[in-house]
């Protein structure tokens, strides 16, 4: 049994789900407005779910990729202790659609179709089109962090406020420089896949450097929404995680390699852990 959720853990990508999902309570929480408590429950459940079968989708649909790298060739889709036939790609997409319409009907149809974005850009957009095509892919595919961000602000109001929208722009801006790190860790695998990843393309020290300047342009954008309202929980959460962000990614920049970049990579989670949770915090204490 503890084996067997272990594989759905991982095959749903549960981990980057449930972060997903606290960038919709983020998003609700920096926005001015009132819901019922089991309404936002709800929309949380849906993000988590529709994160859940981009996640699936993403190993279904890469199955025959991931058994060329070492890190990904034992997912359960590769292996075949899930078998990628019809059933499971109809659970992947029920996990979608049902989600999406639970919250049309309960929330809004803005939030909703918030939802669904989040995960087509991911399962869709990022999976089948960009990975394979463009160096840029993971730029465009962090679009479903935002987008999560903006399915919580549109159900608490309909009307995107400034602070909603810094924060998508922040994990607009998160994503890259979070996985580009990872890239530069396995780099040799995605080169020996033909996965035209950053790092692969241009090499880990220019890599380092454009990590570098994502990270400086994100921490900056991260301490605005002071401006517009958010307390100082958040801008304490977005100061001490940028900073550490901020510092590893000038030591991956000074010695790009396996080592630095899989501490940035870490300090990226730590960074965006303390953002959101700031941002939460804030609106619950009232500050």
């Amino acid at each position: 049994m503890t084996d067997t959720l272990r594989v759905l853990y991982g095959t749903f990508k549960l981990r980057i789900g449930l972060a997903i999902m606290l960038c919709a309570v983020a998003g609700a929480a920096v926005t001015p407005g009132a819901l019922e408590p089991w309404k936002l429950t709800l929309l949380a459940i849906a993000v988590l779910l529709s994160s859940a079968s981009a996640g699936a989708f993403n190993q279904y649909a890469e199955r025959h990729l991931d058994a060329e790298m070492a890190r990904t060739r034992n997912r359960p889709f590769v292996t075949g202790r899930l078998h990628a036939g019809p059933m499971w790609l109809s659970i992947i997409i029920l996990l979608t659609l049902v989600p999406v319409a639970a919250v049309a009907i309960t929330v809004n149809g803005l939030a909703a179709a918030y939802v669904f974005l989040g995960a087509f850009v991911y399962g869709i957009v990022y999976t089948m089109w960009l990975k394979r095509t463009t160096a840029w892919n993971i730029v465009f595919g962090g679009l479903a962090g935002s987008f999560a961000v903006l399915a919580g602000a549109a159900a608490m109001s309909t009307t995107l406020g400034p602070e909603a929208v810094i924060l998508a722009l922040v994990l607009f801006l998160w994503t890259p420089p979070h996985f580009w790190s990872l890239a530069i860790v396995y780099r040799d695998d995605y080169a020996r896949a033909n996965v035209p990843m950053l790092p692969v393309v241009i090499g880990n020290a220019r890599a380092a450097n454009v990590i570098l300047a994502h990270t400086v342009a994100l921490v900056a954008l991260s301490l605005t929404p002071v401006l517009f309202g958010c307390g100082w929980i958040y801008f304490v959460g977005a100061l001490l995680g940028g900073s550490h962000f901020l510092m590893t990614s000038i030591k991956l920049a000074r010695r790009p390699g396996r080592d630095t970049a899989r501490v940035n990579f870490h300090a990226s989670l730590i960074q965006l852990s303390l953002l959101l949770a700031g941002a939460i915090l804030d609106a619950a204490v009232g500050t």
